[in-house]
């Protein structure tokens, strides 16, 4: 096992990156602001990693209100934005986790399927309607020390689960961390505060 969780922290899942990969917080999770989270992983390397949490909101902000303070209008529509707790580092930055239909030369193409944005650009595009379709908006971000995930990961912290355009852009907050654990065949109910520990 042991062996296994090696591979895993030189490079990735069966040899690749886990860069586009899913994290999904194990029930004994320590640390109350990753509590039953799913972290989109956008970044992982021997520099360290960086994700978006994909599953809580800021219920108290609203994505008008913020892309207004920049001066930029925003068209009825894209009002209703969702905003996301992305993480605890740098939380007064706004990070966009969308769909590759919009790309900006600033744009960090991750997959086919999944992009990163972090520029005013791309808050312009969606507050003008030809932004991407599909999109989580987040401000700030979760971001691990080289190794620090590493270590998380071979003490039970968090699953690795292959990411689903349903789960990370889907509506349903709250149903996100039972489905990312479903797709990988495990039963939230089963899952013990101890899983692991001897």
């Amino acid at each position: 096992m042991n062996e296994q969780r090696d591979e895993i922290s030189e490079s990735g899942v069966d040899g690749n990156s886990l860069d586009g990969m899913l994290l999904v917080a194990m029930p004994n999770m320590s640390d109350p602001r990753f509590a039953h989270s799913v972290i989109y992983l956008c970044t992982f390397s021997s520099e360290g990693a960086m994700g978006l949490i994909v599953n809580q909101l800021a219920d108290t902000l609203d994505f008008g209100e913020i892309i207004g303070q920049l001066g930029i209008e925003v068209r009825e529509e894209a009002r209703s934005t969702p905003v996301h707790v992305g993480g605890p580092v740098e939380t007064s930055r706004g990070f966009v986790l969308h769909s590759t239909d919009y790309t900006h030369p600033d744009t960090l193409v991750i997959d086919e399927r999944f992009a990163l944005s972090a520029t005013v650009d791309v808050l312009r595009a969606i507050s003008d309607g030809s932004g991407p379709k599909q999109r989580v908006f987040a401000l700030g971000y979760a971001g691990w020390a080289p190794g620090q995930l590493d270590a998380e990961i071979q003490s039970n912290g968090w699953l690795i689960v292959p990411s689903d355009e349903d789960i990370v852009f889907g509506n349903d907050q709250d149903s996100k961390w039972r489905k990312a654990l479903c797709k990988i065949g495990v039963d939230p109910s089963l899952l013990s505060g101890d899983s692991g520990h001897a």
